[in-house]
């Protein structure tokens, strides 16, 4: 049987669930996750091969409004190439919502000459499921999708029949990654997102946005993996919010992240953080190509 490998991006405005949805199509946890918009910031590649079809997904940062910083404009841009170059668009909309930032999205997606497809998530909460047609009808009426998939990514509902409509149309071709790789980034990368989200997931509105993880070391060497993880804040306010009283936060973040990263490297992990001021980081190109925000594909 001949293979078929292909390109999908999963597109949307920020906070549809977009990472949920290719964490539940890979059945493993590559994407950071938490309920703040704008958690995604980098393209993350997820690689899923059943049988003969191989599929690589880009999951993408969360279309947005115009901002002024740097990283915005950043997570803006990589979004936009991860449309171009692919097999199959997927755009995630939330239930019944459509609003200004999904037709910007959609007045991107639309450019696509690849078959795109409209997929609905979170219609497990829709107290009415009858209330979803009419929204379908009236989108569909001046917006053209290849198909409309209703789903839930967080409950795994009806994800089969999207995945099989992605199969059916990748392109004859060899593999282009091994049968059992599950993404592109390297264990560092991985490591840099799970010390993030926790911050994301532990913290208030303000400072997990203007927070950024380096790993400065990462010895896999030995049976236990030692990571020493750099935690960049822009003023200090952000920064004694982020350590707690007596340190109290940041060993909590420590040790959530340290569960997730055991269970990422299956080995015992001896995480420690730091946390330093880097003003207006968030703002300055030069510090996002060095921390890695901007990439060459």
């Amino acid at each position: 049987m001949t293979q078929k490998f292909g390109f999908v991006a999963i597109v949307g405005r920020p906070n549809v669930g977009k990472s949920t949805l290719l964490n539940h199509i890979l059945g493993f946890k590559l994407s950071i996750t938490s309920r703040k918009p704008q958690t995604t910031r980098h393209r993350v590649l997820g690689i899923w091969t059943e049988d003969q079809v191989q599929i690589a997904f880009v999951d993408t940062p969360g279309m947005h409004t115009d901002q002024p910083k740097a990283m915005n404009r950043m997570m803006n841009q990589t979004a936009e190439q991860a449309l171009s170059g692919v097999d199959a668009v997927v755009m995630l909309t939330d239930g019944r919502i459509w609003n200004e930032l999904d037709e910007r999205v959609y007045q991107k997606v639309k450019r696509s000459t690849c078959p795109t497809y409209w997929v609905i998530n979170k219609v497990d909460k829709l107290e009415q499921k009858g209330q979803l047609y009419p929204h379908v009808q009236s989108i569909v009426a001046d917006h053209t999708f290849d198909e409309v998939f209703p789903v839930s990514a967080l409950k795994n509902l009806n994800l089969e029949p999207l995945l099989s409509t992605l199969r059916s149309h990748m392109p004859e071709g060899p593999f282009l990654y091994d049968e059992d790789q599950i993404t592109d980034r390297s264990e560092r990368f991985l490591a840099a997102e799970i010390v993030r989200e926790q911050i994301m997931r532990q913290l208030g509105d303000e400072v997990p946005y203007e927070t950024t993880v380096e790993i400065e070391s990462f010895d896999h060497s030995g049976e236990r993996v030692g990571i020493h993880a750099l935690i960049s804040v822009e003023r200090d306010g952000q920064k004694a919010i982020l350590v707690g009283e007596g340190g109290s936060r940041l060993k909590q973040i420590g040790i959530e992240a340290r569960k997730r990263l055991e269970d990422l490297l299956d080995a015992h992990v001896a995480l420690k953080l730091w946390v330093k001021v880097r003003a207006s980081w968030s703002n300055d190109e030069r510090a996002l190509k060095s921390l890695g925000y901007f990439e060459s594909d």
